[in-house]
């Protein structure tokens, strides 16, 4: 097993030479190691993120079931409110009309009398 030298290990007036390929490769296998230590083999922890992913799935799905009916009760909304419009439009021209059909809605102007 070759050693590894660290700076801290070397003298002070001590060069060191530059790695070799074989220093590189396990200095590449230990980084790899560690890094892959913080990922986790624990068969329990991949439940638990397909769980939570599972979880997730119904969240968004049901968010998006929610999203639909409120889009389909807007245009219903929507539908139901022109219709309220134009009925209206029709009951003010109706009384329009009949204000102006009947006298007492008259302008009130005096009429001269004749004598």
């Amino acid at each position: 097993m070759d050693n590894i030298a660290l700076s801290s290990d070397s003298d002070a007036g001590e060069c060191n030479p530059a790695p070799s390929q074989s220093t590189v490769d396990k200095e590449n296998v230990k980084n790899m190691a560690f890094s892959s230590s913080t990922i986790s083999l624990d068969p329990d922890s991949n439940l638990d993120d397909d769980e939570e992913k599972q979880r997730l799935i119904s969240q968004v799905l049901e968010l998006q079931n929610t999203l639909d009916d409120l889009s389909s009760r807007v245009d219903s909304v929507k539908v139901e409110n022109l219709k309220l419009k134009s009925e209206n439009q029709v009951l003010g021209q109706y009384i329009e009309n009949l204000m102006a059909a009947s006298s007492v809605f008259q302008s009130a102007t005096p009429k001269t009398k004749k004598k």
